[in-house]
């Protein structure tokens, strides 16, 4: 346990788990009270008993981050319970089984974009919202490598989604950084989370298929992801506004 984020609030979206888990976990243990927030009550409410083993402060809220009314009840919610909201992880993420991009049908479509791209606006919208009247705060979008590279066949909605929240980042960003609020976004490669297996692959069939693929030869594990996550979150990322932190293991250099 440290005090890096003693007296803030830090809101994870996603947060029942893979790395919104490992992110709640993280604020947690450097002092921040965390509101874990997941589609469904339960999985947030598991990872917040996680964060009491630990002796550290949270709450569980369920929110479909599609909802523009659930999002707005979210960031209300973690204010009215724990008196503010300084730092928010919008990591909320849906991935999809690869299909050709004529083979996809638009409900799919819209599904992943919604939660991925338009979960990620809402959240925002109402955290700067509250940020902005009450001293800035710092904000940290989930993307992805695959929306620098795209190379990954099948995965249109997805690779669109996550170039759209890098792209996103960067306009937010700028529209409020006068408003105290500096705006990031961190984009992992292949993390230790049930979205690193392609269908029907093993943990050894993953775990080859990234070692031949991936120059650091390995998955990243959630920590070392939350942990580019907790450095912009930080006062030692205070000059750092509108970027998108690759940690991919080399794929994108």
């Amino acid at each position: 346990m440290t005090a890096q984020f003693e007296g803030k609030v830090a809101l994870v979206t996603g947060a029942g788990s893979g790395i919104g888990r490992a992110s709640a976990l993280a604020f947690a243990r450097r002092g921040a009270t965390v509101v874990a927030v997941d589609v469904a009550l339960e999985p947030a409410a598991e990872t917040v008993r996680l964060i009491e083993e630990e002796g550290g402060k949270a709450s569980a809220v369920a929110a479909d981050v599609t909802s523009a009314q659930d999002v707005e009840a979210m960031v209300a919610t973690a204010v009215s319970r724990h008196g503010g909201l300084h730092i928010a992880h919008n990591n909320a993420g849906l991935f999809a089984r690869p299909t050709p991009l004529a083979d996809t049908d638009l409900a799919s479509w819209h599904r992943l974009l919604g939660v991925n791209l338009t979960g990620v606006m809402l959240s925002m919208k109402y955290e700067i919202a509250h940020m902005r009247e009450h001293g800035g705060g710092v904000i940290v979008n989930a993307s992805s490598n695959i929306g620098f590279h795209g190379r990954r066949p099948g995965m249109a909605a997805y690779v669109a989604s996550k170039a759209g929240v890098s792209a996103l980042t960067r306009v937010a960003a700028l529209d409020h950084i006068k408003d105290g609020i500096r705006i990031n976004a961190v984009s992992p490669g292949a993390s230790n989370t049930s979205m690193s297996f392609r269908p029907g692959e093993t943990e050894a069939d993953r775990d080859a298929r990234v070692a031949g693929t991936v120059p650091i030869g390995r998955v990243a594990e959630t920590e070392e992801i939350v942990a580019a996550v907790q450095w912009l979150a930080s006062d030692a990322a205070s000059f750092v506004v509108g970027h998108d932190l690759v940690a991919d293991g080399g794929m994108t250099a």
